[in-house]
């Protein structure tokens, strides 16, 4: 076995939890179940890897098994690497028969064809998950294993979640074999970004609940009170403001957790509205900016502001709405001075 082979089975042995490293090599299926008697999980993680190591010598493992088992372990745990989302698209409705062997074929030839130092290994899931593993290389130098772009694409849909390598030159190369071999015309990405791989899924896919209504606060209406009760009066306005906040963010948001979204980011168009005296009423361009939104868990941070008294109840639908309107425009009044056109998520 190949020195490097070797030392890559050890470090990614090495990343899997103790009491996990059993059922992830069993899952791998690359050890008989007697070679697996034969470890003691017990001992420290080094003397396991170098043992599983030795094993792998026995059974002359190469680069193809190492490769495997790293995405069993990155499918264990996808959370450790940042996924991003993207789209494809096609000029036609109807949907094309898709044939598996067709597409793995299609990504290789693409790849290979454009860089020759680069490995891909595929593996399938029950629930339709193609993962698909790259580790690229140069023109003269051989794939690095440790730099590698994870790709998991489920049939039948135009989503694609992308988990790329420190090499950002390489993706606009893998969204073009995505395209060829999936049969579609056009990549975009959407701006949806978290270490959360299901909760991406969650929203894409639509397997959460999640209301958006619009709501408007009613003006607390003025009563004649007395200096006797004017103490209890206010305890129990504010008691049924609270109420009413929570009823309404419930409503939005619903009860059941948010999807885990760490990135969102919209594209901000605002024509300019002046007085018609000033010389700036007669630009035709719009103002552009990007409005980004970044949090360890962004919608429950969202759900959370009205409830801290951190912003009224209920939210703008432009925040509420970041996993269902990403890709819609949003009409917003008129106002003086500057006003938005539309707001625009990419």
């Amino acid at each position: 076995m190949d020195e490097t082979v070797a030392e890559y089975i050890r470090r990614t042995v090495l990343k899997i939890p103790r009491d996990e490293m059993k059922t992830v090599l069993q899952a791998w299926g690359f050890l008989s179940e007697a070679q697996l008697q034969t470890l003691n999980f017990h001992q420290t993680k080094d003397k396991i890897s170098q043992e599983v190591v030795q094993l792998c010598e026995d059974n002359s493992a190469d680069i193809k098994q190492a490769a495997v088992l790293d995405i069993i372990y990155n499918h264990v745990y996808p959370n450790k690497r940042m996924w991003s989302v993207y789209q494809m698209s096609k000029s036609e409705e109807e949907m094309d028969f898709f044939d598996l062997t067709d597409f793995k074929k299609k990504i290789k030839r693409r790849l290979q064809t454009a860089l020759k130092n680069v490995t891909i290994n595929f593996r399938e899931y029950e629930d339709n998950a193609i993962w698909i593993r790259i580790a690229w290389g140069t023109p003269y130098k051989k794939p690095n294993q440790y730099k590698t772009s994870y790709v998991v694409y489920h049939s039948q849909t135009p989503y694609v979640f992308i988990s790329a390598s420190v090499i950002r030159s390489t993706l606009p190369l893998l969204c073009q074999a995505l395209v060829v071999a999936s049969n579609y015309h056009d990549i975009r990405e959407m701006e949806l970004r978290s270490h959360c791989l299901n909760s991406l899924k969650d929203i894409v896919f639509k397997r959460y609940s999640q209301t958006f209504q619009t709501y408007y606060p009613r003006p607390l209406q003025e009563r004649n009170v007395t200096s006797e009760n004017v103490d209890l009066r206010i305890i129990q306005e504010n008691k049924n403001e609270k109420e009413r906040i929570l009823r309404v963010n419930r409503e939005v948001f619903g009860d059941g957790p948010q999807p885990k979204l760490e990135f969102a980011q919209y594209k901000l168009e605002t024509m300019f509205k002046s007085n018609p005296m000033l010389d700036v009423s007669d630009i035709k361009e719009p103002f552009r900016c990007l409005v980004k939104f970044s949090s360890p868990h962004l919608l429950e941070s969202l759900k959370s502001l009205a409830p801290a008294g951190l912003a009224d109840a209920p939210l703008s639908p432009l925040l509420t709405c970041i996993p269902q309107k990403r890709r819609n425009y949003f009409k917003v009044k008129e106002r003086k001075g500057f006003f938005p056109e539309s707001f625009v998520s990419p």
